[in-house]
């Protein structure tokens, strides 16, 4: 049966199997603690069973809303930062053609992104190109207040109406929000957007199988059905219900708690494959906001191999020895191409005639573990059979699972992320936002 499997056999030399086992028991307490939901945040375990409990007729209704604005839709805009705009970003990039945005005649709109960083430049330009094409926009908030998105929505709310009329722009734009409260719910009610509810007991960083995903790849021909089929199947493969030794989050968690408690503190995510790099910046913030707490937390990072072999790969190899590594290996390719013979072989390649790219790029990979072996970095790999809608929902889920355990596993509350609002009180002071009056007077006068 194919599968979604972790192999941690080639962490043994740093940690020993029974260092592993005997953090099984706090690992599963953990995991008790997350499932009947007795631990801190517990107020935002809705995350958990969403995979089984979105049905056939809410997927349905989706399908059918956002089929006649596919149809007149060449650039679909997402504004949201973090987890807003991720985790549709990671599954969207995944399975799109590598060229997307410079091929003809494709019938699924393009997804573009606004709202996660802010860029003059990056705005201004965004507006050239969307004088020039049919767009609609999905915009993502809880609050509609936070700085980045609610700054990008209000410029391409006005551009979009005088582009295309109020009647018409409304038409255009999806509200993801809160179901009764906020300033976005409050316009999208005024302004008769179509909306949909980001749930309260989601955090944005857990939310791609909420409509925060499910809506913006809809639109973009993605078989979301397929998403939640896998993320449901691993829901299953994650429950208390199975063995710690067979149960992947469970393993995943405690595994890397141990090489963790061993000296271990940072965690690079590594792909073979381009089109996983928004997988790992999603990882990223999964990881990042849930367990960065406390003075604790595993640092996580990410690499885009063989890309980066030829530039972080000297100090992987041979820096501080602070380093764990998960791989994520495709099994398999869409495409296969062969290598051809040259009669002059200038390149000294001719040794590979006939092999698959794919296969040198294995290679590289298993030669890249080993290596690394030797150099003192312990390293966990993920294999996916294919690279489709389905592994990526039993990808995601099985990350977020592991996430829950591991957070209680390092006592913390995986669920919030206090830290995120210091950056906002300064920025909010500097920029004299009213209310905020003695903060400015205080920063001004560090300044």
């Amino acid at each position: 049966m194919e599968q979604i499997k972790l192999d941690i056999s080639r962490v043994y030399d740093f940690i020993t199997a029974d260092e592993i086992q005997q953090l099984s028991k706090e690992t599963l307490t953990a995991q008790s603690t997350l499932y009947q939901g007795s631990g801190q945040g517990n107020d935002f375990l809705g995350w958990l069973h969403l995979p089984s409990e979105v049905g056939d007729q809410q997927i349905s209704e989706i399908e059918t809303a956002v089929a006649g604005l596919r149809e007149k839709t060449e650039l679909l805009v997402v504004v949201g930062i973090g987890g807003s705009y991720l985790g549709a970003r990671a599954v969207n990039d995944a399975l799109a053609h590598n060229f997307a945005h410079l091929k003809k005649g494709q019938k699924a709109p393009h997804m573009l992104f606004a709202g996660q960083n802010i860029g003059e430049d990056y705005m201004h330009e965004l507006l050239e190109l969307l004088d020039e094409q049919s767009y609609s926009i999905v915009v993502i908030s809880k609050s509609g207040t936070t700085t980045e998105p609610a700054l990008a929505f209000r410029i391409l709310k006005n551009h979009l109406e005088e582009k295309v009329g109020l009647e018409e722009a409304r038409d255009r734009i999806i509200a993801v929000t809160d179901s009764s409260k906020g300033a976005l719910r409050q316009l999208a009610d005024e302004e008769g957007y179509r909306s949909y509810v980001i749930p309260d007991n989601v955090g944005g960083r857990f939310s791609v199988f909420t409509p925060v995903g499910l809506i913006p790849l809809a639109i973009c021909g993605v078989d979301i059905r397929e998403l939640l089929r896998g993320a449901q199947e691993m829901s299953h493969r994650c429950d208390p219900s199975v063995p710690f030794e067979e149960n992947p989050a469970a393993l995943y968690a405690a595994t890397r708690n141990a090489l963790y408690r061993s000296g271990k503190k940072i965690e690079l995510l590594v792909n073979y494959h381009n089109k996983l790099h928004y997988v790992s910046e999603w990882w990223k913030q999964l990881y990042g906001e849930s367990e960065g707490k406390e003075g604790k937390g595993i640092f996580p990072a990410a690499v885009d191999n063989s890309t980066d072999l030829h530039s972080m790969g000297q100090y992987i190899q041979e820096g501080e020895r602070s380093l764990m590594e998960t791989v994520i290996s495709v099994e398999t390719t869409d495409h296969q191409m062969t290598i051809p013979g040259d009669s002059a072989n200038l390149d000294q390649l001719n040794y590979l005639e006939g092999k698959n790219i794919d296969h040198v790029n294995k290679m590289a990979e298993l030669g890249t573990i080993l290596a690394h072996l030797d150099g003192g970095v312990p390293n966990m790999r993920i294999s996916i059979p294919a690279l489709n809608a389905r592994w990526l929902g039993q990808l995601l889920y099985f990350f977020e699972n592991a996430c829950g355990i591991s957070g209680y596993v390092l006592g913390i509350n995986p669920f919030n992320q206090p830290g995120v609002e210091a950056y906002k009180k300064n920025m909010f002071a500097l920029l004299e936002k009213p209310g905020f009056e003695e903060e400015t007077a205080r920063i001004k006068s560090r300044l």
